[in-house]
Formats: structure tokens, C-alpha cells, sequence
């Protein structure tokens, strides 16, 4: 069988550092707001090119704490898109404010820019752009329609740790950035976690104070906050983990670079890459005409694959109060039926590669794969 992510294969190879690293903290009974989380959030924000970490409870409560220290909202509109995870409109709505949705770029399925700047209105506050996939969306022009409107921009990278956008880190690029730790992503704790990155010293200050109960000393609360604290555990994992990030990024990047080349003759898109980005490829998604065809054919080989994302959130039930339908957002629901992710991590041997495009050719239609592959 091949998985669409194999986080015990990854354990095994790290177990020791892993086990050190937990009994470690176990021994030393500082669960809460101990050294690792300190030092996690100094090399995170290091490797991600940005000043300050603020380590959180999930790349949620990172998203809602950041909108909130920026005071974003009741009545206020923030714009992202539709092709997300849920929880980066959840926390537009926990703090209160309006979502609002811009249809996406076919090729990156990022924010279409040429489609943002219509979508501003004089309630309009806030601008997410979502890295998704573990590409960049294209930042400059956001930044430059924000500061022409006076719009804050919070970067969602949950799915794009290391990722850079004109060979500088992505972290360097909107008023604050927001990173999950989720078990798959591409650096994953063994729970929730997430942070928030920021330059700006102040924010930082602010957020740091709001995720530990707004409070200034043991007892001393200068702000009501909220209880979104990073755990011991989860960041000594995460630091056991940090170091082999550059290493895992750059096996991801193989296995797309192998992928491109195996299923160039194949009825299939493979990811665009903007001249402007260097893809992390949390997620190696293609596009296919006969979805579940392709599906069925793989799960026969015992091969894994996933949609990201299958419906788009403007047609969720949760959000028929937006008042959106179908054809809101043509691109986005477009995608959203062809869209497919290959297995992806960063463990995968070439010849897992091989099988996986071999049989997305005789998913496509030839009788048998035409592969050669280099064994690993």
C-alpha cells in the first residue's frame, strides 16, 4: 500500500531524537510555556526569515489571535478564497467579522489578484491570501492593494513552511503569518500547534500577552485573552523535527520534479509553478477529467489519494448566510471537481513514484505504464 502521507515511517527514522525529546520535557514537569516553546518560536521565525514567533495552540487559534491584536472585528469584511480549509474562514468568523470571497487563479489556484481589488469596500479590512499547497500566492500586488486601501494582510501559510516568493522567505511578506503544526503538514507536531510570525515588534508584544490570558505578570491581566498556548511536548517535538525541515523540503521537491517528468505525456495537469515561487509541495496536486475513474483505478492498486478541497466553502451549508450559489466562483468550483493529491512525503522511495504513475497511466488510458525510474 501506498499512503497518502506516512507519518510512521518518518517517526522510525527519527525515534530517538523524538523520545529524548518528549522524556525530556516529561522529566522536567515544565509542560506550559517552557524553554522549548521559547526557543521554538526564536528558530521558526530565524528559518522563516521574520523577527518574531508568537507559538500557539493550532494554526487556528494563531489565525483568530492575529486577527484579533489587529482589531479586525465586528463589521468588518475581511477577503480571502473559497478553495481552503475551513478554519481559515472560522476565524474570521470567531472574531466577529464578514467573510468575503475572490474567485481564484486557474493556474496556482491562489488568489486571483485581478479579480481583488473589485471586491474592496469601505468595510473591508483585512486581506488573506492563503499559501495553498505550499505555494505562494503573489504577494506584491496584494501588498500594494492593501497599503492603497489601508488594509491589513495576514499571510494563511499553514500548508507552506519554507516556501519563498521571490527568493525571499515567505514569512517577510504581510502584518502577520499564520503556520499550522498539524501531524501531516510539512513540519508537524504530534497534536495541534500552530504560530503566528510577525516583524512588527508591537503585534508580536500584543499576541504573545493575548494567547497566555492577556496578562503581564503570574496574576497581573492587563487585556482579557485567550488560553491558545503552545504545549512543552509539541514544541520539543517540533525542535527534534526543526532540523530536518531544509532535507524533507528539498526530497518533496524531487519527488515533484519525478512526478512532472513521468506524467508529462498523461491527460493530466501537474502543477504550475509561478516564475515568482518556490514551491514546498505540502500536497503534489493534479487535475484530471475523470476524477473518480482515476479514484477507483488507484485504490485498486492500494494507492492513496486525496481532494483538496472537494467543495468549495461559498457552497458549504455552513455559509448559505453569505448568500453565495453555485457560479459565485466559477474557477474554484471548476477546479474543485477535477483537483486530485498524489501521495506526498517526504519517505517516499522512487519506486513508490514509479507505482503511482504507472497506474495513472492505465488510469488515463494506456494498458500499461512506459516508465523508467531510478530505484532509491
Amino acid at each position: 500500500m501506498i499512503p497518502l502521507v506516512d507519518l510512521k515511517r518518518q517517526y522510525k527514522i527519527i525515534k530517538k531524537e523524538i523520545d529524548e525529546s518528549i522524556q525530556s520535557v516529561i522529566e522536567s514537569t515544565q509542560f506550559i510555556q517552557g524553554q522549548n516553546v521559547k526557543a521554538f518560536e526564536k528558530e521558526f521565525a530565524a528559518i522563516s526569515g521574520t523577527h518574531h514567533g508568537v507559538a500557539t495552540s493550532s494554526g487556528t487559534t494563531a489565525l483568530h489571535l492575529a486577527l484579533t491584536a489587529l482589531r479586525i472585528g465586528p463589521g468588518a469584511e475581511v477577503i480571502t478564497v473559497p478553495n481552503t480549509f475551513i478554519a481559515t474562514t472560522e476565524a474570521i468568523s470567531q472574531a466577529r467579522a464578514k467573510i468575503k470571497f475572490v474567485d481564484i487563479d486557474e493556474k496556482t489556484y491562489n488568489m486571483d489578484v485581478e479579480k481583488l481589488e473589485a471586491a474592496i469596500t469601505e468595510k473591508t479590512k483585512a486581506i488573506i491570501p492563503v499559501h495553498i499547497y505550499g505555494q505562494p500566492a503573489d504577494m506584491e500586488p496584494i501588498l500594494a492593494i492593501a497599503k492603497k486601501h489601508h488594509l491589513k494582510v495576514i499571510a494563511d501559510a499553514a500548508q507552506a513552511h519554507l516556501s519563498s516568493y521571490k527568493d525571499k522567505p515567505i514569512g517577510q511578506f504581510g502584518d502577520a503569518i499564520i503556520y499550522s503544526f498539524y501531524p501531516a503538514k510539512n513540519l508537524g507536531a504530534y497534536g495541534d500547534a500552530g504560530m503566528v510570525l510577525t516583524n512588527n515588534d508591537e503585534l508580536a508584544s500584543k499576541m504573545r500577552m493575548m494567547a497566555d490570558h492577556g496578562r503581564t505578570g503570574k496574576y497581573e491581566h492587563l487585556i482579557e485573552g485567550f488560553n491558545y498556548r503552545m504545549d512543552e511536548i509539541q514544541a520539543a517535538i517540533l525542535r527534534a523535527k526543526l532540523k530536518y525541515l531544509l532535507k524533507w523540503t528539498h526530497r518533496r521537491r524531487q519527488i515533484a520534479k519525478n512526478y512532472d517528468m513521468l506524467l508529462e505525456q498523461l491527460d493530466v495537469i501537474v502543477p504550475y509553478v509561478a516564475e515568482y515561487a518556490k514551491h514546498v509541495y505540502h500536497l503534489y496536486v493534479i487535475r484530471v477529467k475523470d476524477r473518480q475513474r482515476v479514484l477507483d483505478v488507484l485504490a485498486k492498486e492500494e494507492i492513496s489519494a486525496g481532494i483538496h478541497y472537494p467543495i468549495p466553502l461559498h457552497l458549504q451549508k455552513a455559509y448559505q448566510h453569505l448568500g453565495y450559489s453555485k457560479g459565485s466562483f466559477p474557477v474554484a468550483e471548476r477546479c474543485a471537481q477535477e483537483i486530485l493529491s498524489l501521495p506526498m512525503f517526504p519517505e517516499m522511495i522512487d519506486k513508490e513514484v514509479y507505482k503511482v504513475a504507472s497506474t495513472l497511466s492505465i488510469a488515463c488510458g494506456r494498458r500499461t505504464g512506459t516508465f523508467h525510474h531510478a530505484s532509491r
